[in-house]
């Protein structure tokens, strides 16, 4: 029988993971389990909600047709060590220094010869929608999640670069300079709730309340005579947003060479609000590729990552090879 590959997304407050074929489809809607997760919590009952979680998974699938766990996991972590580096990040502190990968093996009851491997969770985003997704129809796409941070990856025939003259060090680019910060400062939930304190004064959320703030301000619109118009700061808030990301990710679009971009994570969920922008400060600089928003979601991350238990293709990720 062919062995069946388990994903599982490390979220800030939740796990989930679920049984993947070897060709990255999703088995069964069975295989899947979700729990919430403490991450606030000590490393032990972290540790055990995760166990208790794949144990769920695992006792569906039978240890004898496990071909491996992969872990999209969020940073500061060692993954080819598979030890938890996390520290002053307000999620999973107490792990630090702990190896996750021998905890885990050891709980779950597994031989070291079962592959457990970890990839940071936007990378796994990238590597699930260049296998599975829409960016599988090209050859170089870059992917980048809009969430609490802003995560990103170039993709090529699969694998992600992160090094040479097309891509910024480390392949990503939330660290490079932007306005009078870095680029994570302005692709992510708190530049939206510190932009709109900002412009008028009142607090917000997240991007979810200022998607509804927006629906708000156009039913009030269209209600309105047709000679007044009702101010929208937050359409002026979603334009501002999608003009500047455009300026910041044309030029790194153009030196890889990107033939498409998928956007994911919960803000992508708001596309629709800063897409014109978005679009046209990319054509303005020259970008004229496709622009995705992932319809994979989640299951991305979990593909993506299943894939790290294939040895062909985890010998060929940029940590590996380099050793």
């Amino acid at each position: 029988m062919t062995k069946i590959l388990i994903g599982a997304d490390i979220g800030g407050s939740h796990i989930t993971c679920m049984g993947i074929s070897p060709g990255g489809h999703v088995i069964s809607d069975v295989f899947k389990v979700r729990e919430d997760v403490n991450s606030q919590a000590s490393a032990e009952i972290i540790l055990n909600s995760w166990s208790e979680a794949l144990a769920r998974l695992i006792n569906l699938i039978g240890k004898e047709d496990l071909g491996g766990i992969g872990f999209a996991m969020p940073g500061p972590f060692d993954y080819p060590g598979g030890i938890a580096w996390f520290k002053g990040v307000q999620k999973y502190d107490s792990l630090y220094g702990i190896n996750v990968r021998q905890e885990l093996l050891s709980r779950l009851g597994l031989d070291v010869s079962v592959p457990l491997r970890f990839l940071n969770d936007a990378t796994s985003f990238a590597i699930g929608e260049a296998w599975t997704g829409k960016a599988s129809a090209y050859r170089k796409n870059m992917a980048v999640t809009l969430g609490t941070g802003f995560g990103s990856a170039f993709i090529s025939d699969g694998i992600p670069v992160e090094s040479g003259p097309e891509v910024p060090e480390y392949g990503c680019v939330y660290h490079l300079p932007f306005g009078n910060s870095i680029a994570d400062d302005h692709f992510s939930t708190r530049w939206f709730i510190g932009r709109y304190k900002a412009v008028t004064g009142e607090e917000i959320t997240g991007v979810k309340e200022l998607m509804e703030l927006d629906a708000g301000y156009r039913m009030q619109d269209a209600g309105s005579s047709p000679n007044v118009s009702i101010p929208n700061p937050a359409s002026l808030i979603f334009n501002e947003f999608g003009f500047h990301m455009g300026v910041f990710l044309a030029p790194w679009l153009l030196k890889f060479h990107a033939e498409c971009l998928t956007i994911g994570g919960n803000i992508a969920n708001s596309y629709s609000l800063f897409e014109k922008p978005f679009l046209e400060a990319l054509k303005d600089h020259g970008c004229n590729i496709p622009v995705f928003v992932s319809e994979l979601g989640e299951l991305a991350g979990i593909t993506g990552v299943a894939r790290l238990c294939d040895d062909s293709f985890y010998s060929r990720l940029p940590f590996i090879s380099d050793k």
